[in-house]
């Protein structure tokens, strides 16, 4: 059997290259007998492109390349028609196609795919663990968070911990109640990156009552009565300045203002 000597070529890891050049290789010789393959990641310079076909010239190779910069790709088909070397561009004929579609310049960038991955996985991971560690579930998130959020009931807590984690940011959220101790990772964690949620008792007794309306309880109940917000509130504000964290007052903000205003702090730091 002819032995099939292929290089792959690329200004970011080769992957692309090599998962092409494997599925047509697959057609031939399914377990890569017979089969060298050797990838060239982060391609740079007009002086690796040099060395490489002056390499695949000596080895009698087949260059299949993923370079996204139009120099780059110019200067490998230049040496390949310079050394007789046979090779095939697998995304410079797409990026042509899609500059002449949609009128826009290539950004002509090595890796983007792959920071977009990265970012796709980054948020992810984030709204997964902003689920986990959701209403104090568990207290271990705290120490593991970017972001600590904390408050009495109905001040946007989840909400605000989901809109965050699509920021990319881990957040856990620990609700706090006069009668139960909050849990102690609170007091472990840098001030700079927990922030304490208030709102006014009156907007606080307004929401709290529709909410009990809306699961079909009476609107009387010690959940939305003033005195027993004002015990929450007066609980939270004791907590939050042993912690010594920021509190931001939520009555009038929106999620995405109170977000900003998180991330603006956080970015601070």
């Amino acid at each position: 059997m002819k032995m099939l000597n292929l290089f792959i070529v690329s200004d970011s890891i080769g992957e692309t290259g090599e998962l092409v050049a494997k599925a047509a290789i697959s057609q031939f010789r399914p377990g890569l007998q017979h089969t060298k393959l050797k990838r060239f990641p982060h391609i740079d310079s007009l002086d690796h492109i040099k060395e490489i076909t002056e390499l695949a010239n000596e080895q009698k190779a087949i260059i299949l390349y993923t370079l996204v910069q139009k120099g780059m790709r110019d200067a490998l088909i230049k040496y390949c028609d310079l050394y007789n070397l046979e090779s095939v561009d697998l995304i410079g004929p797409v990026i042509n196609l899609l500059e002449k579609n949609l009128e826009e310049k290539a950004f002509e960038e090595p890796g983007l795919v792959r920071k977009l991955d990265e970012d796709y996985f980054k948020k992810i991971e984030a709204i997964e663990f902003a689920v986990k560690y959701d209403d104090g579930r568990d207290p271990r998130g705290v120490l593991q968070a970017d972001i600590v959020l904390i408050g009495v009931s109905r001040t946007s807590k989840t909400p605000l911990s989901q809109y965050l984690a699509h920021k990319r940011y881990k957040v856990a959220n620990v609700p706090l109640v006069p009668e139960v101790e909050p849990p102690e990772e609170l007091f472990l964690v840098d001030p700079a990156k927990c922030f304490g949620l208030v709102i006014t008792p009156e907007k606080l007794n307004t929401i709290r009552k529709e909410r009990l309306i809306a699961i079909g309880l009476n609107d009387d109940a010690s959940y939305a009565k003033i005195d027993r917000i004002n015990d929450e509130i007066a609980h939270f504000e004791k907590i939050v300045q042993k912690i010594g964290c920021r509190v931001i007052d939520v009555t009038n903000r929106a999620v995405e203002e109170t977000a900003n205003v998180v991330i603006n702090h956080v970015q601070q730091k």
